[in-house]
């Protein structure tokens, strides 16, 4: 795997791949809307791209290095952190690529999901006062996966989900989540993420996705030091691993991969 200590190093090589290696494809659906087939409408895609970035103690610094959408993703993240299951979540308004209604990408109201819904689910049902349940058990959240952190804090099984059951498939043919989840892990006095994604467009998603991953972890670390000073005060974000399944943009920006090289 491709290992970095610098995430503009990782911008610029995932340019290049994608510029190298990228093919032609044409999906029936964007973003859950159909698309006609026409060569407008013709992507380019690089599949199973992975990469590992060492993470800065500064998330500032790791904000200059990736360039994020910072005014919309800065305020989206605190939706994500909330504790609430938003949906819509208000930031969607503020998102530097938003389609022009709601009714296309997911439901005149509401969207199909959102991000702080999945990461807040217990009591994202609609039956008002109660909790959404498994097969066996309640849902957990991203203050369970804080919780199981403390008491376990070397732990296999901290993983945070976004893609849940009710999207195999596709059934009801709404749009699906991009991401599969975060899996966080403490080893030594660092906790590493890898992010798994099966989809992201590389100039409308890829930086701010890293962006809002990182700070998960940044997020994740200050609750341990929180509940636990002592065995957390010494801990710093280490590896950022991601693999992402396609990696795409349409055939018609392939000239911009070049200014990023």
């Amino acid at each position: 795997m491709k290992k970095f200590g610098r995430f503009n190093d990782v911008i610029r090589w995932t340019a290049q791949q994608m510029y190298d290696y990228s093919y032609e494809v044409h999906t029936e659906k964007w973003q859950g809307k159909e698309i006609k087939h026409d060569p407008k409408y013709t992507m380019i895609e690089t599949l199973n791209l992975s990469f590992s970035c060492q993470m800065s103690p500064d998330i500032k610094e790791i904000g200059e290095q990736i360039k994020p959408n910072f005014a919309w993703a800065d305020e989206h993240f605190e939706e994500r952190v909330s504790g609430l299951p938003l949906n819509p979540p208000p930031s969607h308004v503020r998102w530097p690529y938003a389609q022009k209604n709601n009714e296309e990408f997911g439901g005149l109201e509401k969207f199909s999901h959102t991000y702080p819904e999945r990461i807040w689910p217990k009591f994202a049902s609609e039956i008002p006062n109660s909790k959404m349940s498994g097969i066996r058990y309640e849902y957990g959240d991203f203050n369970d996966v804080v919780e199981l952190m403390s008491r376990e804090p070397f732990t296999r099984q901290a993983f945070l989900p976004i893609w849940f059951p009710e999207d195999t498939g596709s059934v009801t043919g709404e749009r699906v989540p991009c991401t599969i989840g975060y899996h966080f892990i403490r080893r030594g006095d660092w906790v590493h993420v890898v992010y798994y994604i099966r989809s992201c467009d590389f100039f409308r998603h890829f930086r701010d996705d890293i962006y809002l991953c990182a700070k998960k972890v940044f997020w994740l670390i200050e609750k341990l030091k929180e509940k636990d000073p002592e065995n957390w005060n010494n801990v710093k974000p280490g590896m950022l691993t991601m693999h992402i399944t396609s990696l795409h943009a349409w055939a018609v920006e392939k000239s911009l991969l070049k200014k990023l090289m």
